[in-house]
């Protein structure tokens, strides 16, 4: 067809990406085994995607049985539900139009789940009062950081707006970049100071990001998608100061704020430490947080529930922002229901707390047992290196490929990580993304993997892996 000259270069390479060309290859060796060809594997093992529920982890049973009531009030009327979960149904109900979830609601989202965000928020960050009238829940937190780029990037100026992001970064953020006619400044998370993010990198890249471009805004993903790193209090600090003088508006990722592993790691969110900083500099700096229900203990990718907190932005630009955050339909109120059950989950005393606090200490366990396998197995590994993973739902060690290896990748024009995560799915059915769709230092390799998944799965997972990389390594040496 003509039309298929006419197809937007963005989009085509969108389709063309390493990422799809995994994924379609996963799903035919999957169909392959179904019909009955014979591998020396019986299934794929999908790693690839931050899915908790894909990856074997039950749903959490207080946040499953207040939607079932909410789906079918009729379940209210039984004595099969606790009376926390009836009393938490009925009163998300009566905030619903006609007592319904099916009934639409006010486009930046319930105003009683909005007030329960933003009591999340302030016994979060120790009493720093925050606002409903700053919370915008909408269908993910992708969703709002998309609309905040429009918001942001001015695509019209002879001079185009420039972005700061981390390198390594996940890949549909920067696509979303592109799509908006951004300018990409790259600054480089330091590997081998466990991904730490230095205000030095940041201003060499503000410097050459400012030869070609307008730069207005530093993005942060903290905890680190895919890194697995936590900033401390210090770097957040010393992030701010350097937004404060550049004229910065701050994009804060903190999706993965309840993902942590050990007992020397703590979340800080960058409101909270903005708002101890002096009155000069937390009355001023412009940012934007989000977070959602698709991370953390409950993992509900599926429900498409996200919000953003606006902070410090001039009265005029946030009539503005809250136009374009609420231009668009409702979210989807089963999404917006799993904000208010991730706010204000069960407390000591409530019938379903018991089995609540338990189940989420087991997830915990269970992904903090993988952690410690995972780092186990790479340190028995040759041309595998890791920092330790502190936060966030992967890891992404280095490969160290030998010299042949490189070769051989080039030959056939592909990354040497990207070509070692198709073979690895061939000859091992185990699916992860190769480095090189996250942005990495040159002649820099790495590989992602999930590590929110059942005990099993990891096991069986980590054996793929290490059966492949020794046979790898062996045959390139």
């Amino acid at each position: 067809m003509s039309f298929l000259k006419e197809i937007s270069p963005l989009v085509n390479n969108y389709f063309l990406s390493g990422t799809d060309v995994l994924s379609r290859r996963a799903a035919q060796i999957t169909a392959e085994i179904q019909q009955g060809e014979r591998r020396s594997y019986n299934e794929v093992l999908d790693l690839s995607s931050g899915d908790l529920h894909r990856g074997g982890i039950k749903p959490i049973t207080f946040v499953r049985q207040v939607l079932a009531a909410c789906f079918y009030p009729a379940l209210l009327e039984e004595d099969s539900l606790p009376l926390d979960v009836k009393q938490r149904a009925e009163s998300l109900l009566r905030e619903c139009d006609g007592g319904s979830i099916g009934s639409y609601t006010d486009s930046s989202g319930i105003a009683k789940i909005k007030h329960c965000v933003s009591q999340f928020i302030t016994r979060r960050d120790g009493g720093v009062p925050s606002s409903p009238d700053n919370i915008f829940i909408k269908s993910g937190s992708q969703m709002a950081l998309m609309i905040m780029l429009k918001l942001l990037i001015r695509s019209d100026d002879s001079c185009r707006t420039g972005v700061l992001i981390p390198v390594p970064t996940y890949a549909s953020f920067t696509l979303a970049l592109e799509k908006q006619g951004a300018a990409i400044i790259p600054y480089y998370l330091c590997e081998e100071q466990g991904w730490t993010l230095q205000v030095e990198e940041l201003r060499r890249a503000l410097n050459t990001g400012r030869k070609t471009c307008n730069p207005v805004a530093l993005y942060i993903c903290n905890p680190g998608n895919p890194t697995g790193h936590i900033q401390s209090r210090k770097s957040i600090e010393e992030v701010i100061r350097f937004a404060a003088e550049e004229k910065l508006f701050i994009l804060a990722d903190e999706v993965y704020q309840s993902c942590m592993y050990g007992d020397d790691t703590e979340f800080h969110s960058y409101k909270k430490v903005l708002s101890e900083m002096g009155s000069t500099i937390s009355s001023t700096v412009e940012q934007a947080s989000f977070n959602s229900v698709s991370k953390g203990f409950m993992g509900e990718c599926g429900l498409r529930g996200g919000y953003v907190e606006l902070v410090n932005l001039d009265p005029a630009v946030k009539e503005y922002a809250s136009r374009l955050l609420s231009t668009r339909s409702c979210p989807p109120v089963v999404g917006q229901i799993a904000l208010d059950l991730m706010a204000d989950p069960p407390k000591p005393g409530d019938t379903s707390f018991p089995t609540f606090s338990e189940e989420v200490q087991s997830i915990k366990n269970t992904i903090g047992k993988n952690t410690v396998r995972i780092l186990e197995v790479f340190a028995e590994l040759p041309g595998i290196s890791c920092q330790p993973l502190k936060a966030g739902y992967f890891v992404f060690p280095c490969l160290h490929f030998p010299p042949k290896a490189i070769k051989w990748a080039k030959r056939r024009q592909m990354e040497p990580d990207m070509l070692y995560c198709l073979h690895l799915l061939e000859e091992s059915g185990l699916h992860v993304r190769p480095g090189c769709e996250y942005g990495q230092r040159k002649d820099s390799y790495h590989i992602r993997l999930f590590v929110a998944t059942q005990e099993n799965i990891m096991e069986d997972a980590l054996q793929r892996l290490k059966t492949f990389h020794t046979q790898f390594m062996k045959e390139f040496s």
